[in-house]
């Protein structure tokens, strides 16, 4: 029998935080096949959303290099645990604690982050994003870099950058427009708002959505969205866009009513891997290679630069908007955008005192 070298660059090792599964490929007939997997990368964080901490991103390298090396791998699924989120970006309890206010560290783990986006983009094998929930920030940037997206109706796409004192520079302002076309791309990386899985499907985003939720023993679409194809009084497209007044508040009420349940995410998920075995692997290799390109090309142009704006940007933005985030009382953790814009054209300097001053503040009036 022919002895193969060990290519891996770390066999053995595991990071908390992502595991590493290998689920049996199935035939057309979808019975499991002897000998051929397929490589399920999980974030495993659900109590923060799947956010990923500094050791998780180096699990998602290594796991992504050890599927890549893996001879019997068919394609390789990227989700997160749990029903709420594949992924809700970096974890910003450690940023706020660890890396505001040190963007000497914030480059290193840039660093490792640049590291995961390019193990999933040189990846030797096609990558299904399986989206279980929120996609939101880094998670959409992960998300991106990967080859096909099949999404839980569910779930909600977006950015959190400008909001929360960042840009959405680890991918989203590389990758998106090439997904949704330049002006959608610029509202969504500028004003952060979330779209519905129907309306990132309509733009081309992603690849295929799933029905996700089970009122009285039947899936529904997501309730919280307009599903028909219909225009507003001034011709814009309403399908995928959620809905507002009483028609939101009769639609959250069936949402709570319902139970979530992914089994029709997992099938469609295992069908399209399925649809990948049954082609020339080498093939295969070669197309997802080519049509990469488009990504790398502004990837591999933009990262470094980046990654040395984002870590300078830890000691002004970043800090105050994740330190915003991570210590606000529910529902206020933004800073005070309006006193901001006035301390600072008013000449203010960056320092600890204006961070302090607009971090968002509990009913008795102090910093949460």
């Amino acid at each position: 029998m022919f002895e193969f070298k060990n290519h891996e660059l770390a066999p053995g090792v595991e990071h908390a935080g992502v595991t590493y599964e290998l689920k049996p490929c199935r035939d057309k007939a979808n019975k499991p096949i002897d000998g051929l997997y397929n490589a399920w990368i999980t974030l495993d964080n659900p109590d923060q959303l799947n956010s990923y901490t500094t050791d998780m991103v180096k699990g998602v390298i290594l796991y992504f290099r050890k599927a890549s090396e893996d001879r019997s791998v068919n394609a390789v699924v990227f989700t997160g645990s749990g029903s709420r989120a594949f992924c809700t970006g970096g974890n910003t309890k450690e940023y706020a604690e660890y890396y505001a206010g040190r963007p000497g560290e914030y480059a290193r783990y840039m660093r490792l982050f640049n590291d995961m986006v390019s193990a999933i983009l040189m990846c030797d094998k096609p990558v299904i994003c399986r989206v279980n929930g929120m996609r939101i920030a880094g998670g959409q940037e992960i998300g991106m870099a990967c080859d096909f997206t099949i999404a839980s109706d569910l779930a909600l796409f977006g950015q959190a950058g400008p909001k929360h004192g960042s840009a959405p520079d680890g991918g989203s302002t590389d990758f998106l427009a090439l997904y949704v076309g330049a002006e959608n791309a610029m509202v969504s990386c500028t004003l952060c708002e979330t779209w519905s899985a129907h309306k990132a499907l309509r733009l081309g985003l992603i690849t295929q959505i799933v029905p996700a939720l089970i009122v009285d023993g039947t899936f529904i679409p997501n309730p919280m969205v307009v599903t028909d194809t219909v225009l507003d009084p001034f011709g814009r497209m309403v399908h995928g866009e959620f809905k507002s007044g009483s028609d939101r508040a009769e639609a959250k009420a069936i949402l709570k009513s319902g139970m979530v349940d992914l089994a029709h995410l997992d099938e469609e998920v295992e069908a399209f891997c399925t649809k990948l075995l049954y082609t020339m692997p080498g093939c295969m290799r070669k197309t997802i290679e080519s049509v990469r390109k488009h990504k790398l090309e502004h990837w591999d142009r933009n990262k470094e630069s980046n990654r040395s704006w984002l870590a300078l940007n830890m000691m002004t933005e970043a800090n105050a908007g994740f330190r915003a985030f991570n210590e606000g009382p529910r529902g206020n953790r933004e800073v005070d955008f309006v006193d901001l814009r006035k301390r600072l054209a008013a000449g203010e300097a960056w320092g600890k005192e204006l961070i302090e001053a607009v971090l968002p503040r509990s009913e008795e009036g102090s910093v949460a």
